[in-house]
């Protein structure tokens, strides 16, 4: 469709939204206005920023990963969601106009995988999933669907129902039920909700077959990645840890309540009818039934500190999901051939076809 170099635009317009995803990132779980102030400013002094300051990648580069105001160092997040970002859509790119034709897809896995880069940042820093971004990447799936069926392709359809409702209803299935069994198995909370509602957004975007991939590839992730976290960082918090165990266990243990099985119940209902998205936009709707107010911020937002040894499963979902976004041929022809070597039998993708 395109010829190979031309990737590079995929690589800027990347890095571009990335820019914007930084907004995202600082300004959605401390319930800023996305566009109240309607510029970016330093999250140290507050100073507006000027032209020179928003070019991708180059500005903080330049800056040397300074204010030009205050002096102040500025996170070398900004850098990295960036070239983080651009990447991803350079592969989408290249993957789907340039050895591919299929503008559709492009578009909907490129803006569902700017989303999860985003998540990934919020997630690692505060433990937390804006609703606004799961739902989001759920209206990208349905949007998608829509395009499959105006193009009359088959993939629009999987187990008689749109492919997007099916995908979705993956995502929740699996990742509710680990919630749900590991409550019961273990007496404590399993998984995150808004890991749940990502994965439903993640099934919506990339239907059943490719999404379960995607968890799988989370579940890998997670394990490797996560012992090279805790390895790093170890000796750094070994003896803060230490410290902080002994004076902290009893009282941990006496003030942990799970969720109740009922409220996981209600709420896995809920994700399912997409009652926590209609609640956003209807707040009072969304606080009578899961309890809380989807636009305000945690009480301990800014007093709110991560260990290194933390590790949130949400991060790696959504790289899980990038991952299986950008390798789709890939990762379907490598699970094929796993199958057809151990049990022989259809394709992968056709399994979720019937």
């Amino acid at each position: 469709m395109f010829p190979s170099w031309t990737f590079v635009f995929g690589l800027f317009i990347g890095a571009a939204i990335g820019s914007f995803l930084n907004v995202v990132i600082y300004r959605m779980p401390r319930a800023i206005s996305l566009s109240n102030p309607p510029k970016s400013f330093c999250p140290k002094c507050r100073h507006p920023l000027g032209v020179p300051d928003l070019f991708p990648l180059l500005s903080w580069m330049f800056s040397r990963g300074r204010c030009r105001y205050c002096g102040q160092p500025v996170s070398s997040r900004y850098f990295w969601v960036e070239l983080m970002t651009g990447v991803i859509w350079a592969g989408i790119w290249y993957q789907y106009l340039v050895v591919g034709a299929d503008p559709g897809k492009a578009f909907a896995y490129a803006f569902a995988s700017a989303a999860l880069v985003a998540i990934i940042f919020i997630d690692i820093e505060l433990y937390l999933i804006p609703d606004q971004i799961n739902a989001f990447i759920l209206f990208v799936g349905i949007g998608y669907n829509f395009w499959l069926y105006s193009q009359g392709s088959h993939a629009a359809i999987t187990w008689g129902i749109p492919s997007s409702v099916a995908g979705a209803l993956t995502g929740v299935g699996i990742l509710w039920g680990i919630a749900f069994f590991g409550r019961l198995a273990f007496g404590k909370d399993a998984m995150g909700h808004g890991d749940i509602k990502m994965a439903r957004g993640v099934g919506a975007v990339l239907f059943p077959a490719v999404a379960t991939i995607s968890f799988g590839l989370a579940v890998v992730l997670g394990a490797v990645l996560g012992i090279v976290q805790i390895l790093v960082f170890r000796e750094a918090e070994k003896r803060a840890a230490a410290r902080a165990e002994a004076e902290s266990a009893t009282e941990e243990d006496e003030n942990y309540e799970p969720e109740s099985v009922a409220s996981l119940l209600k709420c896995g209902l809920g994700y399912v009818l997409c009652l926590d998205v209609i609640g956003l936009f209807a707040p009072k709707f969304y606080k009578s039934y899961f309890g809380e107010d989807p636009y305000l911020p945690p009480d301990d937002l800014e007093t709110f500190e991560v260990e290194r040894t933390m590790i949130p499963f949400g991060p790696y979902l959504a790289l899980g999901a990038i991952l299986a976004a950008i390798f789709e041929k890939q990762l379907l022809g490598g699970v094929d051939a796993y199958l057809h070597a151990m049990v022989g039998g259809p394709s992968f993708l056709e399994l979720f076809r019937f």
